[in-house]
């Protein structure tokens, strides 16, 4: 995996998250994680803070290690994986993931989210 620009890992992230339910378990960290951080901001719990990146990235790479079969993106990149982690939360979250599988040349399989 050697890619010289982000737009070159995207389209790797992407293929290395080809099955639904490795991407709903990246979108339910994200979620957990902002939602982590929201809250040690509005009530000053800070052990919400720790808790935020091990939700994060714990669902993301469960659903790595034992729905996808393969490695987190994050241990060889792990700016562009985190980025791409936000771009595909926003995807998803504007039901755009599918349109953007379809132009890196993937087929989506279309799920109730």
């Amino acid at each position: 995996m050697n890619c010289r620009s982000l737009e070159e890992f995207w389209a790797f992230y992407v293929n290395q998250h080809s099955k639904p339910a490795t991407r709903r378990w990246h979108f339910a960290g994200t979620l957990s994680a902002f939602l982590c951080l929201l809250l040690a901001l509005l009530l000053g719990r800070w052990p919400f803070l720790l808790a935020a990146p091990l939700l994060g990235y714990g669902l993301g790479w469960y659903s790595h290690f034992f729905v996808e079969s393969n490695a987190p993106a994050a241990f060889v990149h792990p700016l562009w994986s985190f980025l791409c982690d936000l771009k595909m939360f926003v995807l998803m979250l504007t039901g755009q993931m599918d349109r953007e599988i379809k132009r890196l040349g993937k087929r989506p399989v279309l799920q109730a989210f």
